[in-house]
């Protein structure tokens, strides 16, 4: 134990050694006499300071929009994520295969041969007309703000969702304030806000078109 302790406070002193005469008195060093000489300093900062703050007045004049998270709202093409968008897509197409022909034709083998005819095409015919209602006031009673209990009409006949054809619209119309109000930019659902708002809609109308296509199998050869 003697020996562990001598061993610890030779590495100590010798540790402690070096650190003693690393630093060299201040009196000693010769450049600490002329401390105050660099004068022109603050004046070259103070010259450079002018010509930065012009650069960096334009970058935080114009922050990018931010999508609100209580009802939609339009931010810039570039915020858009394309990998969410395409992954959107892929399963918006996944969903609607699993109503036509996917669920048409499991419900058609279900039924006897003088009603498959007529199963197949209650989902074909749901799917036209769901599509309809959803465009006309689905979406907005779906998923607007509204009241506790259902949804507002702020996209009754999907008014309101900008996309990027409708930039020509609006120019077509020669309204120079509508142009500006929707160039480079897209509107985003409060509920998808990397996703363009038209992708979102599609999206849960797939699920809207599957709900009633379930029900035909319900009743199929029961009424």
């Amino acid at each position: 134990m003697t020996a562990l302790s001598r061993s610890f406070l030779c590495a100590l002193l010798a540790l402690s050694a070096p650190l003693a005469w690393a630093d060299p008195p201040a009196e000693a060093t010769p450049s600490s006499a002329p401390a105050s000489a660099p004068g022109p300093a603050p004046q070259a900062a103070a010259a450079g300071a002018p010509a930065a703050a012009p650069a960096a007045a334009p970058a935080a004049a114009s922050p990018p929009a931010s999508p609100s998270t209580t009802e939609p709202s339009l931010i810039l093409n570039s915020q858009i994520n394309s990998g969410d968008t395409a992954w959107m897509l892929a399963s918006m197409a996944l969903v609607l295969m699993m109503t036509v022909p996917g669920l048409a034709l499991f419900y058609g083998g279900m039924v006897r041969k003088k009603n498959v005819l007529a199963t197949l095409m209650q989902s074909f015919a749901i799917t036209c007309l769901v599509t309809l209602l959803w465009y006309v006031i689905g979406y907005s009673l779906a998923f607007t703000p509204g009241t506790p209990y259902v949804g507002g009409l702020s996209r009754l006949f999907m008014n309101g969702v900008i996309y990027i054809k409708d930039v020509a619209a609006a120019a077509a119309t020669k309204d120079t304030p509508a142009v500006e109000a929707v160039i480079g930019k897209v509107s985003v659902s409060h509920l998808g806000v990397t996703i363009p708002e038209t992708v979102y809609a599609m999206f849960q109308l797939t699920f809207a078109i599957i709900t009633p296509a379930l029900i035909c199998g319900a009743f199929a050869e029961r009424m």
